[in-house]
């Protein structure tokens, strides 16, 4: 008798910033690992990513915008979420709870379900010294988000490495829901 095994779903979040163009990466990093790789781009996003491409490689629609209301939902149950690359208005927004667009509310549901999340802003240094952005960085790190965030050695328009998001995305993963780091 043959068992299915069921591969892990992550859901990553796409923001508008240089390297969603190569999210690519990370989505073929993810699924040789094991992961389930379903796309949402912000609004801005879109135009940063190759979305029928992406689609052909995960196999789920690439998605910016909230379903609508009584139909089930095209894409399966998540176990763990990516943000990377995360801007200074997604980092802000999370921070305080906002969910006007469907990669925020996705963000807010998974902190509400305690899920593993792992975020990797690429913030450029006027934005970084905005006086709400280290605030929301340091809550986000409160409410259990593995922020990955070293502008000294990666500093914007670069984030740390596809490879350093997946080990920590991994590491996250397998301590469960409401892993604290």
């Amino acid at each position: 008798m043959t068992e299915e095994i069921t591969k892990r779903v992550i859901y990553h979040i796409v923001c508008a910033a240089p390297p969603a163009q190569d999210v690519q990466a990370f989505v073929h990093l993810a699924q040789a690992a094991g992961w389930d790789v379903c796309l949402i781009a912000t609004p801005h996003a879109k135009s940063f990513i190759d979305g029928q491409y992406l689609e052909q490689l995960t196999g789920h629609p690439v998605r910016s915008e909230f379903k609508p209301i009584g139909t089930t939902d095209i894409f399966p149950k998540m176990d763990a979420m990516v943000i990377a690359p995360m801007t200074l208005n997604t980092t802000t927004k999370w921070a305080q709870g906002h969910a006007d667009t469907l990669a925020l509310s996705q963000l807010c549901k998974g902190l509400g379900l305690g899920l593993p999340i792992v975020a990797a802003p690429c913030i450029t240094g006027p934005f970084s010294r905005h006086p709400a952005f280290s605030p929301s960085i340091a809550l986000l790190r409160e409410y259990g988000v593995k922020v990955l965030y070293d502008p000294e050695r990666y500093p914007a328009p670069q984030i740390v490495p596809w490879p350093s998001i997946l080990e920590a995305l991994n590491a996250a993963a397998s301590y469960g829901p409401a892993a604290s780091f």
